[in-house]
């Protein structure tokens, strides 16, 4: 019954896509040149029916097409609410330049600009408005008992408590627990007799690694009764979120480490904007940078610049740069800066609470040596420490460390959680993008800057 409810869902999903998309293009066309314009031509509601009419279908019926391929009508009521609203942007600009290309070749319509900049706008609006609304009304009557997914969750362990928690903890998931099955020596016969019943939409294995020996039967088991079925590995908490799947002859490799800055193209999207940027900041940043050259070299004695080994890219070690903000002192390749830390000088503390003192780092990522976005970077003491302490500490160093991060906008910076920071690392490793990226650059500019750090 669920598979009947979740196709009638998507299809009705991408019929009412297409029919927001054709109005939008109405819209659009009378707003920008009846209204805006004034032109009272073509975008008249009377002409419905004929260029711009069909023009509207055309737009209609691309969009639909391209979110298809993009697989936004297979949607799973585990996605989070934002999940697929980039694509949404994405598709109705393929969609618009494909139709617009293939209109204008065969000669059917003239184009405003204005109108197609309105359409885009106004058919990317309605349709994340209309995604956000479905979201909103499915969790809400599922959180009420109705289109229930009811499940039968397989292992003795921890791994199928676990799992039985998190979709009994949000009830708008519409995940209905019909049996645990824990005995696996009565694996068989439940399975015999539970599977046979049509209220079983799936079957989550989540196995322990001495029971594992178990996952083909039940496969094999599920695929005999035409029931979905899922896996939880017992090697859960040690993979990413978006592991991928390559193909030698009839083996399956799980590469458990690949990112999206694995892909050249976003590597090289990543290291233009970095180039780019920091060029930019370097400009402009550059009159806090001469006073802070002319307060360290007033207010102690030694050198301006606080040059320090860290370790980057590929457990590479670089020379990062700081302008000083402590005494020189014998700690300060082991010693960890403190929410109250004496070896500051009065000037110092304010150039780390402010992060002025981090400025020169911009020439770091113009050399390639950090990136404006990454995780922060370490010393050598420490990395040593904690790659033996900190499960998947070592991660991190598979991109470039950053002059800011997820973990440190999330409050992560200084003497904080270092498990946490990671956990924030390698979610920010895991889902990359380069609109996260100037995100967290707009965070750390509009409130991320200020060290709690006490003087």
């Amino acid at each position: 019954m669920i598979r009947k409810n979740q196709k009638t869902i998507n299809q009705l999903n991408a019929i009412s896509d297409g029919c927001l998309v054709l109005l939008s293009y109405v819209f659009s066309s009378w707003l920008w040149l009846d209204v805006i314009k004034n032109e009272n031509n073509m975008a008249s509601l009377d002409t419905l029916f004929s260029h711009m009419g069909f023009t509207a279908v055309v737009y209609a019926a691309c969009v639909v097409i391209v979110m298809s391929f993009f697989r936004m009508y297979r949607t799973s009521r585990l996605n989070k609410p934002t999940k697929g609203l980039k694509k949404v942007l994405i598709a109705n600009a393929i969609s618009l330049v494909t139709a617009a290309a293939l209109l204008y070749l065969f000669r059917m319509e003239d184009f405003s600009r204005g109108v197609l900049a309105v359409f885009y706008v106004t058919s990317c609006s309605v349709l994340i408005v209309k995604r956000l609304l479905l979201l909103f009304f499915l969790r809400n009557i599922r959180s009420k008992g109705y289109n229930l997914k009811h499940v039968v969750v397989i292992g003795s362990g921890k791994l199928a408590d676990r799992y039985v928690e998190a979709i009994r903890a949000d009830e708008a998931l519409g995940m209905h627990v019909k049996e645990v099955i824990r005995d696996m020596n009565d694996l068989e016969s439940r399975m015999e007799e539970l599977l046979h019943d049509s209220g079983v939409d799936e079957v989550v294995a989540a196995l322990e690694p001495a029971e594992t020996g178990y996952i083909v039967e039940i496969i094999q088991h599920c695929e005999k009764c035409g029931t979905k079925v899922s896996v939880i590995p017992s090697y859960n908490d040690v993979i990413p979120t978006q592991p991928s799947i390559s193909v030698i002859k009839d083996l399956k490799l799980i590469q458990l480490r690949t990112t999206p800055l694995d892909e050249p193209l976003n590597a090289a999207i990543k290291r233009g904007f970095d180039v780019v940027a920091s060029l930019l900041l370097i400009l402009l940043s550059s009159p806090l940078m001469l006073i802070a050259v002319i307060g360290v070299k007033l207010t102690s004695p030694g050198p301006v610049l606080f040059k320090q080994e860290r370790v980057g890219l590929n457990k590479k070690t670089f020379t990062m740069l700081k302008f000083r903000s402590m005494h020189v002192n014998a700690e300060q390749d082991t010693g960890w800066s403190k929410a109250k830390d004496n070896r500051r000088t009065r000037f110092g503390a304010f150039i780390r609470k402010t992060s002025i003192d981090e400025l020169p780092q911009f020439f770091n990522v113009l050399k390639g040596d950090m990136s404006l976005v990454g995780p922060r970077p370490e010393i050598p003491f420490y990395v040593e420490q904690f790659r033996e302490t900190i499960p998947l500490y070592m991660v991190k160093n598979q991109v470039r460390p950053g002059i800011t991060g997820w973990a440190q906008v999330n409050g992560y910076r200084g003497d904080t959680s270092i498990e946490e920071r990671i956990k924030h690392d390698l979610w920010y490793i895991e889902n990359w993008s380069i609109s996260l990226d100037i995100s967290i650059i707009f965070r750390t500019a509009f409130g991320g800057m200020i060290n709690q750090e006490k003087n």
